[in-house]
C-alpha cells in the first residue's frame, strides 16, 4: 500500500500533525502499523478526542475517493481530493456517513470548507507568498500574496511550479532520432547526452527516453560492446605481416550471435559474426607509425581501431598473435569503464629500446595532461610532449598519443584527462631483469585509478616444463598518492614508505607469494623473468594485478593454441569451489597464513583456445603462455567498480 503525502495534506489540527509526525518516525507516544488487509493504522496523542486521555485512530484504505474524516475514530479512504465533510467523534457509521458539526461541541473539530476559483484565488487557508508560481495543468499562475493571482499564462510546452512556462521539465529525457536529449536545469533547452549506436544494436526508446538493446546499461566490468584495439611499440623484426600479425580475440559472453564491426577512421576494416559462448580471432593490419622504430613520441590522428559488437563481448589484443621470440597480450577495457585518471606501469629503457605509454581518446576535444614521475622525465619529445615528459595534448576520437622514453622509466607517470581515455604501458623489447637475456615485448592495459585498491594478492606463475616450481618474477608497487605506507604479509625486503605519487618499490627476482596492503590506493605490476634467469622456458611478459574487490565468479577467455604451454592461475579465498572448462580445480596452495589460496591450471591446446572459469565466490585469474624465449601474460578479466579512496 502507498500513502500519498498530498492525500494527508487535508488533515488539519492536532490529529493531522500527530499523524504526520508519527509517519516520519516521531517517538512521542504514537505508533504506526500496517495490517495484512492493506490498511495503515496511525495511533497518536491528540486533543481532538472525546476526552483528553483518549487515543485517536485513523484507518486509511488505498482507494481513490475519500468520503469522511472523524476526529475520534473514523474510517476513510485516501485520495488526492480533500473530503468535503467532517464527522463528530461519534460519527463511526462508516465511509458514507456525513453530518454537520459545531465547533462548540466538545470533542469535535471542523474541517476546512474553503473553495477556490481558478484565476482569482490561490488555494489553501493561507495565501501563497507573492510571486510564487503555481501550475494548474499547463497554466502558470503568479500569486499576489493576498489570495489571488497577479497573472496567468497558458504554457505552449510545459509548466513547472516555481519556474512557470518552460520548454521541458528539468531532468526529463526524450528522443530525437537516435539521440537521447536531457532537459537542462532551468528547463530552457534539450541537450544531447548520448547517441544510441546502431552498430551496437542500440536505439532510442521514445517512451523511456533512453537507449535500449543488449548493449544498453552495461555494468562496470571487462565485458562490453565498444573497444579501441591499439597497435603498440614492438621490435621491428616481429611487427610485419604475414609472418607476424597483430590480432584481437573476441569472446562472446552471450547466448546469441554477436555481430562485430571493426573500423578505423570511420572506414570498415572487418565484419565478423561470433557465435554464442565462443571466441573469434580477428587479424588486423599493423599501424606502422605506432609500432615501427624507437620514436619520437607521436600524436597519430585516427591511430586506433574501434571494435563494436551487438552483444556483450570481451576483447584481448595480441602483439603479435603468433608465438615468436617477442610477444605480449593485453586485456582491453570497454569504453564504458574508462576514466580520466591513470597511473602508468612500464619498464626502463634497455640498450636503446624504449619503455612507453599510450593514450587513446573516445571523444573529440579530449585534453590530456601528463604528469611525469621522478623516473619518467626523459622522453623523446613530439606530439605535444616535452622532453621532460610534461605536456597538455588535445585528442580527437580515435586519436593515439604514443609517448616514448629516451632514458629512465615512465613508470609512475600520472595521466589526467578531462574526458574518458584508455591507457597502455609497456616496452618495445627488454630484458627482465635488465641483465638477464633475452628481450621480449611488454604491454598491458592500465586500470583507472578509481578502480584500484589498497590490498593485492601477489603470486608468481609456474615454470615450464616443471610446473611444480615457481617462475621467477619482478614485482613493482606504485603509489597513487603522496606518503603511502606499505605492509607485506609475509614481510618483503623493500622500503615501506613511498613519498610521492608515482614513486614505486621493486622486489627484484623472487618467487614469493604474499599480500601487500597500503593506506592509500596502489598499482601492482608483475614482470616475468627472462629465460636465461634459470626458471625454465619463458621470457619477459607483464601483468597488472587485480585486487580482490574486483574479482568475479565467471570468466570466458582465450589462450592461443600455438603456444608450447598455456596456464590460468586462479586466486581465491580458502575453500572456493572453482571449475575450469567444467572440471573441478584441485591442487590449491594457501598463501602464507592468509585466507587466500592459489591454483595453477594447465590449459588444453586440443580445442580452439576458448576457456571458461566458474566459481561459487569471486576469484581472480591470470592467463599466460610460454615457448622457447617467448611469453605473454594478461589478467583474464575483472570488474571495474569504483572503489572509494
Amino acid at each position: 500500500m502507498r500513502l500519498n503525502l498530498r492525500t494527508l495534506a487535508w488533515l488539519t489540527g492536532p490529529l493531522a500533525l500527530g499523524s504526520l509526525a508519527l509517519g516520519c518516525g516521531d517517538s512521542g507516544g504514537g505508533s504506526t502499523s500496517a495490517g495484512s488487509s492493506g490498511e495503515l493504522t496511525v495511533t497518536g496523542s491528540s486533543s481532538a478526542t472525546a476526552g483528553p486521555t483518549e487515543a485517536s485512530t485513523v484507518t486509511a484504505e488505498t482507494t481513490d475517493t475519500p468520503t469522511s474524516v472523524g476526529t475520534g475514530s473514523a474510517t476513510g479512504s485516501t485520495t488526492d481530493t480533500p473530503p468535503q465533510t467532517t464527522g463528530t467523534s461519534d460519527a463511526t457509521t462508516g465511509p458514507g456517513s456525513t453530518g454537520p458539526v459545531s465547533a462548540s461541541e466538545p470533542g469535535t473539530t471542523e474541517a476546512p470548507q474553503t473553495t477556490g476559483t481558478a484565476g482569482s484565488s490561490s488555494s489553501g487557508d493561507t495565501p501563497c507568498a507573492e510571486d510564487t508560481i503555481l501550475c494548474s495543468d499547463k497554466t502558470a499562475q503568479v500569486c499576489d500574496g493576498v489570495g489571488g493571482f497577479k497573472s496567468e499564462e497558458l504554457c505552449p510546452d510545459e509548466c513547472v511550479e516555481g519556474k512557470g512556462c518552460v520548454l521541458c521539465v528539468p531532468g526529463a529525457s526524450s528522443c530525437e532520432g537516435d539521440k537521447v536529449l536531457l532537459c537542462n536545469d532551468d528547463g530552457s533547452a534539450l541537450e544531447p547526452v548520448e547517441t544510441c549506436d546502431g552498430v551496437q544494436g542500440l536505439s532510442c526508446d521514445p517512451n523511456a527516453g533512453q537507449c535500449v538493446g543488449a548493449c544498453a546499461g552495461l555494468g562496470l566490468s571487462y565485458i562490453g560492446c565498444d573497444y579501441y584495439p591499439t597497435v603498440l611499440q614492438q621490435h621491428d623484426s616481429y611487427n610485419t605481416a604475414p609472418t607476424n600479425e597483430y590480432a584481437v580475440a573476441v569472446a562472446n559472453t552471450s547466448d546469441q550471435v554477436a555481430k562485430v564491426t571493426v573500423t578505423r577512421a570511420g572506414n570498415n576494416v572487418a565484419m565478423v559474426d561470433v557465435a554464442a559462448n565462443s571466441v573469434q580471432v580477428i587479424k588486423l593490419p599493423w599501424v606502422n607509425e605506432l609500432t615501427k622504430g624507437q620514436g619520437p613520441s607521436i600524436l597519430l590522428p585516427d591511430g586506433a581501431y574501434r571494435l563494436r559488437s551487438t552483444r556483450p563481448v570481451t576483447v584481448y589484443q595480441y602483439n603479435p598473435l603468433n608465438a615468436t621470440t617477442t610477444n605480449d597480450a593485453s586485456l582491453l577495457l570497454p569504453v564504458n569503464t574508462w576514466s580520466g585518471n591513470y597511473l602508468v606501469a612500464a619498464w626502463p629503457v634497455w640498450v636503446g629500446y624504449p619503455g612507453f605509454y599510450t593514450v587513446v581518446a573516445h571523444q573529440d576535444n579530449t585534453t590530456v595532461t601528463l604528469k611525469p614521475s621522478g623516473t619518467g622525465k626523459q622522453i623523446k619529445a613530439g606530439g605535444g610532449v616535452a622532453a621532460d615528459g610534461s605536456g597538455k595534448v588535445v585528442l580527437g576520437e580515435g586519436d593515439v598519443l604514443s609517448v616514448i622514453a629516451s632514458g629512465g622509466d615512465p613508470t609512475g607517470t600520472i595521466i589526467d584527462a578531462d574526458k574518458p581515455v584508455q591507457v597502455f604501458g609497456g616496452h618495445e623489447c627488454t630484458n627482465v631483469p635488465l641483465n638477464v637475456p633475452a628481450c621480449d615485448h611488454l604491454e598491458e592495459s592500465m586500470f583507472p585509478i578509481e578502480t584500484l585498491a589498497k590490498e593485492y594478492v601477489v603470486v608468481p606463475p609456474v615454470q615450464v616444463p616443471n610446473d611444480q616450481l615457481a617462475q621467477g618474477q619482478v614485482v613493482r608497487v606504485v603509489a597513487s598518492e603522496d606518503n603511502t605506507t606499505l605492509v607485506f604479509t609475509p614481510d618483503q625486503p623493500v622500503g615501506k614508505v613511498l613519498a610521492k605519487a608515482g614513486d614505486y618499490v621493486e622486489l627484484t627476482t623472487n618467487t614469493a607469494k604474499f599480500l601487500v596492503a597500503a593506506d592509500k590506493k596502489i598499482l601492482v605490476a608483475q614482470y616475468m623473468v627472462g629465460q636465461s634467469g634459470g626458471f625454465g622456458t619463458s621470457d619477459p611478459a607483464m601483468l597488472v594485478a587485480v585486487n580482490p574487490l574486483q574479482w568475479r565468479k565467471s570468466y570466458l577467455f582465450f589462450a592461443a593454441t600455438t603456444w608450447k604451454a598455456n596456464y590460468v592461475d586462479i586466486l581465491g579465498p580458502l575453500n572456493a569451489a572453482v571449475t575450469v572448462d567444467g572440471a573441478a580445480v584441485g591442487g590449491w596452495q594457501q598463501i602464507g597464513a592468509s585466507n587466500y589460496q592459489v591454483a595453477h591450471v594447465k590449459l588444453s591446446n586440443a580445442g580452439n583456445g576458448t576457456h571458461s572459469v566458474s566459481s561459487d565466490v569471486g576469484v581472480g585469474i591470470g592467463v599466460y603462455g610460454v615457448q622457447d624465449y617467448g611469453s605473454y601474460w594478461y589478467p583474464g578479466g575483472l570488474d571495474l567498480d569504483v572503489i572509494p579512496q
